[in-house]
């Protein structure tokens, strides 16, 4: 995979992109913002750091190279854009992968079952789903119906009751970037990708930017069973970051996100292609209400990502009918929107991808190592 202009922000002259590079000496924040690459380590040491600061526009980093020669050497130099923040995620934020998640619920992981499942569903409640809006009197009307005619669903509870779907997704440090194998279990037979808008946000609660995550979904685990949740979410390369986190600015703001349309494309080794889109304006919990529910009564000193959710539910059949879409290793994935660029993985079990290795410890070892880091008391 190649790593080009078509992997950033189609107005990225105009963008301001937060992001970490692996560099010789050890991880490191960088800006990209003029044309140029900037290295931040001395002024925020962590991604953490700066997406704290705010204002980078009067912060002054070390100029490492030009945008043409970082797209050169992505490859080798790319890590996700995060660090020390927490990996949050909302489940079942759009009508349709609410229905699907029902589906999965009621074919306890069996793909074979699902399509009938999906057939009636869909006729009976979709329209339904799409047009309440959560926690509404009109949505606990809908849920006394839907338990009346035995079709309610702990999904459902989630979709259009007052409190959503939070989880945390996997560790710090854990998540890949851009162009890093992205792992399924290898004992799944039924899973997806999951293309998603991910907010940066501060430990004050605020979102400051925004990048692309690939969220990946293992349907027949968490189809057997909502308790299984952790296992078909939090698995070895599991998570995908990238490539950058655009900072919210005059140019690109909170209803830009309201407004993308995140696209998928799935290529795959057996000359398999399966294309989806989704809609950020057909989301059924604003952005902003989202981040409230994730922030909760906790408190996040490090800050926090969050996946925003997916409208797409891939149904396209990949071998016999009926049986709906699964990946196959070697997959390439490639989740993208205009503002934010290109995140693209190829796909591999979690037991085959590179182990994860560098933990906090690591880390705090290696800016110490570097005299980033001191025993001061952090400013706020």
């Amino acid at each position: 995979m190649l790593f080009s202009a078509a992997m950033l922000p189609d107005d990225v002259e105009r963008a301001t992109l937060a992001g970490r590079l692996a560099l010789p000496e050890g991880p490191a924040p960088v800006l990209i913002r003029g044309g140029a690459v900037e290295d931040m380590s001395r002024v925020a040491p962590t991604m953490a750091d700066l997406i704290e600061r705010g204002g980078v526009e009067s912060l002054e980093g070390r100029r490492l190279f030009t945008l043409e020669e970082l797209c050169a050497r992505a490859g080798e130099l790319l890590l996700p854009p995060i660090d020390l923040q927490i990996v949050k995620a909302a489940g079942v934020t759009f009508a349709v992968s609410a229905i699907e998640r029902v589906i999965e619920e009621r074919a306890r992981g069996d793909s074979d079952r699902a399509q009938a499942i999906r057939e009636g569903l869909e006729w009976r409640i979709g329209g339904a789903i799409r047009s309440v809006v959560p926690g509404s009197e009109e949505a606990a009307a809908l849920k006394r119906a839907l338990i009346e005619d035995g079709l309610w669903s702990q999904y459902l509870e989630v979709a259009i009751g007052p409190d959503a779907e939070i989880f945390t997704k996997v560790p710090v440090l854990s998540s890949v970037g851009w162009g890093a194998e992205i792992g399924i279990r290898s004992d799944s037979d039924w899973n997806n990708p999951e293309p998603e808008v991910v907010l940066a946000v501060d430990p004050e609660g605020r979102a400051v930017g925004a990048t692309l995550g690939n969220d990946v979904n293992l349907r027949d685990f968490e189809g057997r069973s909502a308790l299984l949740l952790s296992k078909a979410k939090d698995n070895n390369a599991s998570c995908a970051i990238g490539p950058f986190i655009r900072l919210f600015d005059d140019g690109f703001t909170m209803d830009d996100v309201r407004r993308a349309r995140v696209e998928l494309v799935v290529e795959g080794q057996d000359n398999f292609r399966l294309e989806g889109e989704s809609s950020m304006a057909e989301i059924s919990r604003d952005p902003e209400e989202l981040v409230r529910q994730a922030m909760s009564e906790h408190h996040y000193p490090d800050g926090f990502v969050l996946f925003l959710g997916t409208l797409f539910a891939p149904v396209q059949d990949r071998d016999e009918p009926g049986r709906g879409f699964t990946h196959k290793m070697g997959d390439i994935v490639r989740i993208s929107t205009p503002k934010l660029g290109a995140l693209v993985n190829r796909v591999t079990t979690s037991k085959a991808a590179p182990a994860w290795r560098f933990g906090i410890r690591d880390l705090m070892r290696n800016l110490a190592g570097r005299g980033l880091i001191d025993s001061k008391e952090r400013k706020t």
